[in-house]
């Protein structure tokens, strides 16, 4: 049995007419299912939740990576697949496992790729699946919010950079890992990333493996705005972390303290002073193809 969540306002609406036709071609297929909208931030979770309780073998998501985050939250520890139809705006992590854009290879590659166990991770009592960060990534990040009404693709997120570098400041961060690893100095920004991309599509973590039990950490330097504004090729490029005012660190457990800090996860930005990250290894079962 499969369930079907579909997160009708995402992507400006286009979420309901894919799900609308992804429905039909399942009904051509004769595979049975269940269609479900959600009516509320954190209705995908429960409704996935419920799915699972159910024993329904897959549950797939159509929206855009808030969705996702929802619905995969809700099948966390249990043996029902996320499988995903990507409807949103950015789609980054359905880009991460290998997910066509197209609703219909969508389907199609979910229908045909077997479950594997990928991890997930923890920002104090908060799930995320792809990345989470602070600094001049939420600052873009809520200036690109503002944009996606009128723009599409990267255009909203480069849309946020130019709008955050006219006031951008760099703020103290301490970064504490398990293994040992202290950082204590103003930084522009960190990111630690279970997935590769964000941004729509900016590949800012590489090296990041869905499956490995470690997270990916980037932390990047104070600067002045100009030299933030000519590393941005670097930024956009996936080679930011190659730099010499970047560290990249690979970590089981980390803790992020910063005043007043804005941190963004999977797309939500949400307020903390502390958080805690923890890497939850194999917890998720997703229908994606091996090595994605």
């Amino acid at each position: 049995m499969i369930t079907m969540i579909v997160n009708p306002v995402s992507g400006a609406g286009r979420a309901a007419d894919i799900g609308e036709k992804a429905a039909s071609m399942l009904r051509k297929l004769k595979i049975d299912f269940t269609y479900l909208l959600t009516q509320s931030v954190g209705h995908a979770t429960e409704l996935a939740r419920q799915a699972a309780q159910r024993g329904d073998a897959t549950v797939i998501a159509v929206g855009g990576d808030g969705t996702v985050n929802e619905v995969a939250a809700g099948l966390i520890g249990s043996e029902t697949a996320l499988g995903i139809i990507p409807a949103g705006n950015g789609n980054d992590f359905a880009k991460v496992i290998g997910v066509p854009k197209n609703w219909e290879a969508a389907l199609s590659y979910l229908l045909t790729q077997k479950p594997r166990r990928v991890d997930t991770a923890t920002a104090n009592d908060r799930m995320f699946i792809n990345i989470s960060g602070t600094g001049f990534d939420v600052m873009v990040l809520e200036n690109m919010l503002k944009a996606k009404q009128h723009l599409r693709g990267k255009m909203p997120y480069l849309y946020g950079i130019f709008v955050t570098l006219t006031r951008f400041k760099a703020s103290r961060m301490r970064i504490a890992t398990a293994e040992g690893e202290v950082i204590d100095k103003p930084c522009a920004h960190f990111s630690i990333a279970n997935g590769q991309y964000f941004g729509s599509g900016i590949r800012i973590m590489p090296l990041s493996q869905l499956d490995d039990g470690l997270l990916d950490i980037l932390v990047i330097d104070a600067m002045s705005r100009f030299q933030i504004f000519l590393n941005l090729p670097a930024l956009l490029k996936g080679t930011i972390y190659k730099k010499s005012f970047s560290r990249h660190i690979r970590t089981r457990e980390c803790t992020l303290s910063a005043p007043s800090m804005r941190l963004n996860l999977d797309g939500e930005i949400v307020d903390a002073s502390e958080v805690k990250f923890t890497c939850r290894p194999a917890s998720l079962l997703v229908h994606a193809q091996a090595g994605a």
